[in-house]
């Protein structure tokens, strides 16, 4: 059984939090809205916010509501960051203004318009880094940019996330190729 929603969430300096119908949270990077479901109840006790569930039927909305604010409360503060890879002959990105433009072995070249509160950064045009104080937002965005093209699992080309591990496939033999 998962304890998560019984641990306290400390609050950073410069993060400041209101309770209602949902939990806003504000910091320095941005503004979020956690819905808190019913049932589940959000309490701040001088810096530490604190969940408290009615019943043990609401427990998985308990744990859940918890790390939702948790999310929001790092977001706002700190930020999330994800790196990427593009690897292949040939492919690469640019970036201009909002549209991050991506050249990946097809005909014709890929623009990509960046959702609001997502950056990105583009290092010899095959890493790309994008922040966002939205850590759901940011994970949907950089699952978009990998299935524009999605590592191929003969070639180990595409788009992936920095540190994916990929299992290469073999292709075909060359006696079943002959006939």
């Amino acid at each position: 059984m998962s304890r998560v929603g019984k641990k306290p969430i400390p609050l950073p300096q410069g993060v400041s939090i209101t309770i209602g119908e949902n939990l806003q949270v504000k910091g320095p990077k941005g503004t979020l809205l956690v819905p808190i479901p019913k049932g589940v109840e959000a309490r701040e006790n001088g810096r530490v916010l604190e969940f408290v569930r009615g019943n043990d039927k609401q427990a998985a909305l308990h744990g859940l509501a918890r790390a939702l604010a948790a999310n929001a409360v790092h977001g706002v503060s700190t930020g999330f960051t994800q790196e990427m890879d593009i690897v292949g002959i040939g492919y690469r990105a640019d970036l201009k203004g909002r549209v991050a433009i991506f050249t990946l072995g097809y005909s014709h070249v890929v623009e990509f318009l960046l959702p609001d509160g997502v950056d990105m950064k583009i290092d010899k045009q095959t890493h790309l880094v994008l922040t966002s104080h939205d850590r759901q937002l940011l994970g949907q965005t950089s699952a978009n940019i990998r299935s524009l093209r999605p590592p191929d699992p003969y070639k180990n080309k595409g788009v992936r996330y920095t540190g994916e591990v990929l299992r290469k496939k073999a292709g075909k033999s060359g006696a079943s190729a002959a006939k």
